[in-house]
């Protein structure tokens, strides 16, 4: 990996963080398509390497909500207990079945394509009140984020925000859980991506140079983020980012597609 490949992963976490942290976005889901489309990180080790940007970037983060107790609600463990076994499993599917870059670029644009379209929704529409959901429901779910989660990188966070929050739960208590389950899978993820490389062939370990570079630059980011966000409309970030989500969706499926 070359220095500027280094510095470009820096001022990449730092920037794409700067304008999602305010938007209650996880950089991942942009910084993925950074490493796949301009650093040219190889398949599958850009998710392992973009789980390893979540592990570096969200310590700053959970220190804030840990200070506030709010890392001790119960929803925090059902996420955390749902999502660990599916990142895991999604970990082991992308290496083994979703290794093809084009077939990967199809996953991505699936994720893609739906946070896209929520961030676009009015927030009202976004955060219409509904009942609450059954604890095995929401372990379910976070499963099923957690299955995603690993086989495109972002460990689950940023899909089960949009789902909890439709399905009701307030926005403050579902933020810190969320988090709290977007690191403690990254952090199994990349572990389960670098037990694989022992013994499979090809690039599966994570790019801990490069993956650290752009966390730090995540992780300097944040902060940055939290404190313009009062000064930065957040709707308009959403609408921009929901059309940069958009965007990508439709030429990576493009691409997968051809």
């Amino acid at each position: 990996m070359l220095d500027s490949d280094l510095l470009f992963g820096f001022a990449a976490g730092l920037a794409i963080s700067v304008v999602t942290a305010p938007a209650g976005v996880s950089g991942a889901v942009f910084l993925l398509p950074v490493q796949l489309s301009v650093l040219h990180v190889p398949n599958p080790a850009v998710t392992p390497t973009n789980l390893l940007y979540n592990v570096i970037a969200g310590p700053g983060a959970l220190a804030r909500h840990a200070r506030t107790g709010a890392l001790r609600s119960p929803l925090a463990g059902l996420l955390v207990a749902g999502a660990l076994p599916g990142v895991v499993l999604g970990a082991i599917a992308r290496v083994h079945l979703v290794a093809d870059a084009d077939l990967f670029r199809l996953c991505a644009a699936v994720v893609l394509g739906p946070l896209g379209a929520w961030l676009l929704l009015p927030r009202r529409t976004r955060e219409r009140i509904r009942p609450s959901l059954p604890r095995k429901a929401i372990v379910a779910i976070a499963f099923a984020a957690g299955l995603v989660g690993g086989v495109y990188g972002i460990g689950g966070g940023s899909l089960l925000s949009p789902v909890l929050v439709g399905a009701g739960l307030p926005v403050a208590l579902v933020a810190p859980a969320a988090l709290l389950s977007t690191f403690a899978t990254s952090i199994a993820g990349c572990v389960a991506f670098a037990v694989m490389s022992l013994s499979t062939p090809g690039e599966i370990a994570p790019d801990w140079t490069l993956g650290i570079a752009c966390g730090l630059g995540g992780l300097t980011g944040g902060y940055l983020g939290a404190a313009l966000a009062p000064r930065l409309p957040e709707r308009l970030l959403r609408h921009l980012l929901g059309m940069l989500a958009l965007a990508l969706a439709v030429l990576y499926a493009a691409q997968g597609l051809s």
